[in-house]
């Protein structure tokens, strides 16, 4: 038998085919709310707290190419591995948490990412950040200053949204796979590239949005009204930050919401047509109450040899996958437990009121921890993963009477039509 190479397209080539998933999921970490985070952050603590979305968005590269390659070994999206996995009880329950569903919006959404990347980036030429504090506020980690440890919680738990790892997942399979062993790595592969590079540009975005703020906000000119604003800044009286023009301002914000109304209302669960729910998941409280079941799974579902095969993670990666994530969950826990006590203690409700709401809040705030101790420690039972073909979809096997339906198993791409043509609502 002899392998001939046939139709084997340049590595770029390869590659742009790819592109697109990685940008979608990244506007997530450039919405409204991480603008104001951001901005806010900046502004109390100029370039200290910058080590923070460099954690962050490290960690969210490492989990969102989790969720890249478990669509992409599985050929299904991370909800549909969930049903399959879970009784039925827990799986609606998931169901109620998160909602996901795709679209082909690809080339609009790294417009809105550029369009905000140019903004800050041009007003970051204006203001003049001294680019030695924000290099050590990037790599020297550091907590001073009143509220500094609740806003590093904001930033951190902001970077990673728990709609986003069902929305990668079923990204992926909108491309062609090919149905072999290297076609499956070089996918991944591909996916981790796009992923790294989109998440760099918002990176680079989150950067100059602190260094901007923290830049404006540390002047020693400052009016009276332009501090009271920096102490407590909101996106409506943040356009004063950007000293060059409001109409950049006006225009970044226009293209975060924007990107923020195209990634919530494209999100739903369990990924048929028939069952989209179109949701905008922007409030903090419960995007840090959904974490868990979502990163929980995917960190079980990726790192497991039923689910992934050969391709589950290594144990570098599982290591420091559960580390962070388990410090994330907790992270979320201790923010959601620490709002809900403030709340109850600055009520303007009567004494009776208070009670009853703590009666009722405290007691499903244990069944929530029950419940993530389950998810944690459940023994996956359901085998998922199918075995790829080892013939190299690129080459045609000669000789022998199965030839030509060998080329025809190996080179049959993993393509889910419900996932690659979805039409927009009309």
């Amino acid at each position: 038998m002899i392998l001939i190479n046939v139709d084997q397209k340049p590595g770029w080539r390869n590659f742009l085919s790819f592109v697109g998933p990685g940008f979608l999921v990244s506007l997530a970490y450039l919405d409204p709310g991480n603008m104001e985070t951001d901005l806010q952050a900046g502004a109390n603590h100029r370039f200290e707290l910058l080590w923070v979305i460099l954690i962050g968005l490290i960690f969210a590269l490492v989990i969102q190419s989790l969720a890249a390659n478990l669509g992409v070994s599985t050929g299904k999206h991370l909800s549909e591995v969930c049903k399959a996995e879970y009784p039925p009880f827990v799986k609606y329950c998931l169901w109620l948490l998160a909602e996901i569903a795709v679209r082909k919006l690809e080339i609009l959404i790294a417009i809105l990412v550029f369009v905000m990347a140019g903004c800050f980036f041009g007003e970051m030429s204006y203001v003049k950040p001294p680019a030695a504090d924000v290099l050590k506020g990037m790599f020297v980690p550091k907590l001073s200053g009143q509220g500094a440890t609740g806003d590093t919680i904001a930033l951190f738990g902001a970077l990673v949204m728990p709609h986003n790892l069902f929305l990668h997942s079923a990204l992926v399979l909108s491309r062609k796979i090919p149905n072999s062993v290297r076609g499956i790595n070089d996918s991944c592969r591909y996916f981790l590239i796009e992923s790294g590079f989109a998440l760099f540009v918002a990176f680079l975005i989150n950067v100059s949005m602190i260094a901007v703020s923290g830049t404006v906000c540390s002047a020693k000119n400052l009016t009276t009204d332009e501090m009271d604003r920096c102490s407590d800044l909101t996106l409506y009286s943040a356009s004063f930050l950007l000293k060059s023009s409001s109409t950049l301002y006006a225009i970044a914000l226009l293209a975060s919401g924007q990107s923020s109304t195209i990634t919530g209302t494209y999100a739903g669960f369990l990924g048929s047509k028939d069952e989209e729910m179109a949701q905008e998941l922007d409030n903090k409280m419960i995007l840090s109450f959904e974490i868990p079941f979502a990163l929980i799974p995917l960190l079980k579902f990726s790192s497991s040899a039923s689910k992934m095969g050969p391709h589950k993670n290594s144990m570098i990666i599982i290591i420091f996958s559960w580390v962070l994530g388990v410090g994330l969950i907790v992270i979320n826990i201790y923010y959601l437990i620490t709002a809900f006590v403030h709340w109850l203690i600055h009520s303007s409700l009567p004494k009776v009121g208070n009670v009853l709401i703590g009666i009722i809040v405290f007691p499903v705030m244990a069944i929530y921890i029950l419940s993530v101790i389950y998810l944690m420690f459940r023994k996956d039972v359901v085998v998922t993963f199918v075995e790829p073909s080892n013939i190299d979809p690129n080459c045609i096997m000669e000789g022998g009477n199965n030839s030509t339906d060998r080329r025809a198993d190996s080179t049959n791409p993993r393509l889910r039509a419900d996932l690659a043509d979805v039409l927009l609502p009309e």
